[in-house]
Protein backbone atom coordinates (compact mmCIF):
# COMPACT_ATOMS: atom_id res chain seq x y z
CA UNK A 1 0.00 0.00 0.00
CA UNK A 2 1.43 3.33 -1.07
CA UNK A 3 1.50 5.95 1.68
CA UNK A 4 2.25 9.64 1.33
CA UNK A 5 3.16 12.00 4.16
CA UNK A 6 3.40 15.75 3.59
CA UNK A 7 5.27 18.27 5.70
CA UNK A 8 6.48 21.84 5.56
CA UNK A 9 3.28 23.86 5.76
CA UNK A 10 2.65 26.75 8.10
CA UNK A 11 2.05 30.47 8.31
CA UNK A 12 3.95 32.67 5.87
CA UNK A 13 3.73 36.34 5.01
CA UNK A 14 2.65 37.53 1.56
CA UNK A 15 5.62 37.53 -0.75
CA UNK A 16 7.33 34.85 1.28
CA UNK A 17 8.42 31.34 0.42
CA UNK A 18 7.89 27.86 1.77
CA UNK A 19 8.86 24.37 0.64
CA UNK A 20 6.57 21.40 1.02
CA UNK A 21 7.85 17.83 1.10
CA UNK A 22 6.08 14.55 0.50
CA UNK A 23 7.68 11.24 1.41
CA UNK A 24 6.35 8.15 -0.33
CA UNK A 25 6.54 4.65 1.13
CA UNK A 26 5.11 1.23 0.40
CA UNK A 27 5.55 1.36 -3.35
CA UNK A 28 8.07 1.74 -6.13
CA UNK A 29 8.57 5.49 -6.25
CA UNK A 30 10.10 5.44 -9.69
CA UNK A 31 6.87 3.94 -11.08
CA UNK A 32 4.78 6.88 -9.94
CA UNK A 33 3.89 10.25 -11.38
CA UNK A 34 3.50 12.79 -8.58
CA UNK A 35 1.25 15.77 -8.16
CA UNK A 36 0.31 18.53 -5.76
CA UNK A 37 -3.24 19.74 -5.28
CA UNK A 38 -4.82 22.23 -2.92
CA UNK A 39 -8.18 22.91 -1.39
CA UNK A 40 -9.30 26.17 0.14
CA UNK A 41 -12.30 26.39 2.48
CA UNK A 42 -15.55 26.14 0.56
CA UNK A 43 -13.80 25.36 -2.71
CA UNK A 44 -13.12 22.24 -4.72
CA UNK A 45 -9.74 20.58 -4.77
CA UNK A 46 -7.66 22.08 -7.54
CA UNK A 47 -4.54 21.12 -9.41
CA UNK A 48 -1.28 22.88 -8.57
CA UNK A 49 1.61 20.98 -10.20
CA UNK A 50 2.70 17.53 -11.34
CA UNK A 51 5.75 15.79 -12.74
CA UNK A 52 6.73 12.54 -14.35
CA UNK A 53 8.75 9.80 -12.70
CA UNK A 54 12.05 11.15 -13.98
CA UNK A 55 11.06 14.79 -13.69
CA UNK A 56 11.33 15.37 -17.43
CA UNK A 57 7.71 16.44 -17.76
CA UNK A 58 6.18 19.07 -15.48
CA UNK A 59 2.72 20.60 -15.42
CA UNK A 60 1.64 23.74 -13.60
CA UNK A 61 -1.63 25.51 -13.00
CA UNK A 62 -1.70 28.95 -14.59
CA UNK A 63 -2.18 30.51 -11.16
CA UNK A 64 1.19 29.22 -9.90
CA UNK A 65 3.26 29.15 -13.09
CA UNK A 66 6.54 30.99 -12.51
CA UNK A 67 6.10 31.05 -8.73
CA UNK A 68 6.00 27.37 -7.76
CA UNK A 69 8.46 24.62 -8.67
CA UNK A 70 7.84 20.90 -8.35
CA UNK A 71 10.75 18.50 -8.12
CA UNK A 72 11.56 15.04 -6.88
CA UNK A 73 14.44 13.10 -5.37
CA UNK A 74 14.03 9.50 -6.42
CA UNK A 75 16.84 8.38 -4.11
CA UNK A 76 14.79 9.59 -1.14
CA UNK A 77 11.31 8.81 -2.51
CA UNK A 78 10.41 12.43 -1.94
CA UNK A 79 8.65 15.09 -3.99
CA UNK A 80 8.91 18.80 -3.24
CA UNK A 81 6.89 21.90 -3.95
CA UNK A 82 8.89 25.11 -3.68
CA UNK A 83 6.47 28.00 -3.34
CA UNK A 84 7.65 31.59 -3.85
CA UNK A 85 6.01 35.01 -4.02
CA UNK A 86 3.11 33.65 -2.02
CA UNK A 87 -0.25 35.40 -2.09
CA UNK A 88 -3.17 35.24 0.34
CA UNK A 89 -5.13 33.35 -2.32
CA UNK A 90 -2.56 30.54 -2.07
CA UNK A 91 -3.93 29.75 1.37
CA UNK A 92 -5.19 26.18 1.35
CA UNK A 93 -4.57 22.65 2.49
CA UNK A 94 -1.98 21.21 0.12
CA UNK A 95 -2.14 17.53 -0.80
CA UNK A 96 0.47 15.30 -2.34
CA UNK A 97 -0.81 12.65 -4.74
CA UNK A 98 0.59 9.75 -6.75
CA UNK A 99 -0.59 7.84 -9.79
CA UNK A 100 0.31 5.06 -12.14
CA UNK A 101 1.30 4.96 -14.94
CA UNK A 102 4.15 7.45 -14.75
CA UNK A 103 2.42 10.15 -16.75
CA UNK A 104 1.48 13.33 -14.87
CA UNK A 105 -2.01 14.74 -15.27
CA UNK A 106 -3.94 17.65 -13.78
CA UNK A 107 -7.12 15.83 -12.81
CA UNK A 108 -7.42 14.69 -9.21
CA UNK A 109 -9.55 11.78 -10.42
CA UNK A 110 -6.45 10.29 -12.07
CA UNK A 111 -4.58 9.93 -8.78
CA UNK A 112 -5.04 6.85 -6.63
CA UNK A 113 -2.91 7.73 -3.63
CA UNK A 114 -3.18 10.79 -1.42
CA UNK A 115 -1.51 12.25 1.62
CA UNK A 116 -3.33 13.72 4.59
CA UNK A 117 -2.57 17.31 3.58
CA UNK A 118 -0.62 20.16 5.10
CA UNK A 119 -1.99 23.63 5.78
CA UNK A 120 -0.39 26.67 4.18
CA UNK A 121 -1.66 30.03 5.34
CA UNK A 122 -0.47 33.22 3.67
CA UNK A 123 -1.25 36.19 5.86
CA UNK A 124 0.38 39.22 7.40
Amino acid sequence: QVQLVESGGGLVQPGGSVRLSCVVSGGTFNNLAMGWFRQAPGKEREFVAALSWFGATTLYADSVQGRFTISRDNTKSTVFLQMRSLKPEDTAVYYCAARQPRIPTSSPNDYSYWGQGTQVTVSS
